[in-house]
């Protein structure tokens, strides 16, 4: 659930039953820092220590009432979502009678049912938003207007600011709890909008954020940098002048930009976007192939970011109406990364996307990239064949390019000779001739094939198959007696063979230049550390029965699984994982193999379905099929394979 805009609740006295509703949810914007704000700016030792405990005033509601409306209330929101059953429910009223406490210890001391489902259906009752933080981003200011030695105390995390309306966003176990609410009104100059959210997630979250908080640094940055000293972007400019700028050098600019870096890094992220919102600036990273937002930054320190990163990629500070691309390498610890950067100007100002390339850890193996059985046989008598084409084919981010590397490692000797051409080249290999292309200078991927023609080749690598020279120049090339590896943007490895007929290819120069095609995702792995079983529904085991086949039986006579007592795995979550249950990445796969019933078809002109059902007559194992051998063994989900293979 994304943060909203509030207004502060407000809730009668005991003798009403009724509990005053939120505001309608908005997107929070968070703009510059409170200088009033007490609670920020006055030292740790001026709280009031120990604080008492506060006291519920004559409008609140007790924290866990036992009466008869609320009690059933709560049930009935859990039993309208199927969350407990009606014997779970007529069970908890009758000890809610017997003993006369409240449903919620009851349920938690059970645990009938989880601590997140209790807190949605307390939402529910008392019309009070719920929030999932680790789906929310931190803002530097509003972890700035509670400090964490408070936070800890009350089991509170404030999570959004709006300055237009001066709310505070603030997670709590017990948000009808006005005697802390009013406090923090107090302390804190703004008025409160409370969540509901899991104590166990408020832990969790109170202790990481804050270690891992800008706020010192945006604090001071914003006091250094006023919006008016970057409203025309005249004085970056003038900086830029003097010593390539001095704001962009200053201490808590620089050490926003290590932070979101050094974070990127020990998350795992391959991806970094700095996105300028109207009223904001987000910070999200792509983990595991899906993007998490984790960082929402003031409206007024994006300039002084961006320009950081600019200076730190080569790329010029003051031009900023057209793209640009540059690089850098970073440190954290003994690991080091290489950064490929990328600025776009939008209507709110320059995107920053950069991509993280692990300098150390190698390229991966074929069969830890997930490729094996026969697809692993065929694409290993492929790569040695004397000539040829094997195209790798996928959408974006499907690791086609480390697919590649990992087939010109196995096959990089001394006695062969390797030429590279990559837009960029992402990994260096010991051995292997790489080289960027330049269409600026007029290198592109046909007149860099062409150039290698003349280098003595054994083996060429293209980047990617984009036009109809390039197509025709590596079917000319493994024509002449070279093996060339490249990629192509389709969904299937079928519809390779057609894509390139679409570029003009001759449908009998490519069935003599076609050896093998490849299609493949990536699908996240299940968290080893918070990994469990569970039974699945029928339905679920008759699709997977369905769509494997034959290759069911194969499974569980190889497993020695009785098909009655399959189980399947997921995870729960934990610190290790973030709390998505996924930690890693696997590919799943489709090889096809050129022969001649498919050569024919290709001379027909016959479309993907064709080949693809010729294909499956010939052995051939689909991506979602080997999605579903890999759900079977534990290694992903069902829900990931149909999220990237339900073609």
């Amino acid at each position: 659930m994304s943060p909203a805009q509030t207004t502060p609740l407000s809730i009668p006295t005991p003798t009403s039953p009724a509990v005053s509703s939120i505001a309608e949810e908005s997107v929070v914007t968070i703009n510059q820092p409170n200088s009033n704000n007490p609670l920020s700016a006055q030292p740790v030792e001026t709280m009031p220590a120990p604080m008492p405990a506060p006291t519920p005033s004559s409008r609140s509601l007790p924290s866990s009432p036992s009466s008869g409306s609320f009690l059933e209330s709560v049930l009935e929101a859990l039993l309208e979502d199927g969350t407990v059953t009606q014997e779970q429910y007529d069970s908890i009223i009758l000890e809610n009678v017997n003993t006369g406490r409240p449903a919620e210890q009851i349920l938690e001391e059970k645990h009938i049912v989880s601590e997140e489902a209790l807190s949605k259906a307390r939402s529910k009752v008392y019309n009070v938003p719920f929030v999932v933080l680790r789906e929310v981003g931190s803002s530097p200011e509003a972890l700035s207007a509670i400090r964490d030695t408070v936070a800890k105390r009350y089991v509170i995390f404030p999570f959004a600011l709006n300055r237009q309306t001066n709310t505070l966003s603030v997670a709590m176990k017990n948000p009808l709890d006005l005697g802390v609410i009013d406090f923090l009104e107090k302390k804190t100059g703004y008025r409160i909008a409370p969540y509901y959210a899991t104590l166990t997630e408020l832990n969790q979250e109170i202790v990481e954020r804050y270690a891992q908080s800008l706020s010192s640094e945006v604090t001071a940055a914003l006091k250094e940098n006023s919006p008016e000293s970057f409203s025309t972007g005249v004085e970056i400019k003038a900086a830029a002048a003097r010593n390539v700028g001095d704001t962009i050098r200053e201490a808590p600019i620089a050490k926003i930009v290590e932070t979101i870096l050094g974070y990127a890094v020990k998350s795992r992220a391959s991806d970094v976007h700095i996105e300028p919102q109207e009223d904001k600036t987000r910070v999200r990273y792509r983990i595991d192939g899906v993007l998490h937002e984790k960082l929402v930054l003031p409206k007024s320190v994006q300039d002084a970011v961006v320009s950081r990163i600019k200076v730190l990629s080569d790329m010029k500070i003051d031009e900023k109406r057209i793209p640009q691309d540059g690089r850098f390498n970073f440190k954290v610890d003994k690991e080091e990364v290489d950064l490929r950067v990328s600025s776009l100007p939008t209507v709110h100002g320059e995107k920053i996307v950069m991509r993280l390339l692990k300098k150390s850890g190698g390229v991966p193996t074929l069969q830890e990239l997930g490729i094996r059985g026969t697809a692993l046989k065929n694409l290993e008598a492929a790569s040695i064949v004397p000539h040829g084409i094997v195209l790798v084919t996928g959408p974006t981010g499907s690791g086609k390019t480390t697919t590649l590397y990992s087939l010109l490692t196995k096959i990089n000797t001394p006695k062969v000779n390797i030429v590279t051409l990559e837009d960029p080249v992402e990994y260096q290999m010991l051995g292997i001739n790489q080289v960027q292309i330049n269409p600026q200078a007029g290198l592109t991927f046909a007149s860099g094939l062409r150039a290698f023609l003349r280098q003595d080749p054994n083996i060429i690598m293209v980047g990617e198959i984009r036009d109809q020279e390039t197509a025709e120049l590596a079917i000319q090339a493994a024509l002449t007696g070279h093996v060339v590896f490249s990629t192509l943007h389709t969904n299937s490895a079928a519809g390779a063979l057609p894509r390139l007929l679409d570029m003009k290819a001759e449908p009998f120069l490519l069935v003599s230049s076609m050896t093998l095609v490849m299609g493949q995702r990536v699908v996240r792995k299940i968290c080893p550390n918070c990994k469990e079983e569970y039974e699945p529904e029928q339905a679920v085991m008759e699709d997977i029965k369905k769509v494997l086949g034959g290759l069911f039986d194969g499974w569980a006579k190889q497993s020695s699984t009785e098909v009655g007592s399959i189980k399947l795995h997921r995870g729960k979550g934990c610190d290790e994982c973030g709390g998505t249950g996924y930690k890693g990445r696997v590919g799943v796969f489709e090889v096809l193999v050129m022969n001649e019933k498919i050569g024919r078809l290709v001379l027909e002109r016959r479309p993907a379905e064709d080949i693809e059902k010729q294909g499956a007559e010939d052995g051939m194992v689909f991506m979602k099929q080997d999605g579903y051998l890999k759900v079977l063994e534990g290694m992903t989900t069902i829900e990931e394979v149909l999220r990237v293979a339900q073609i």
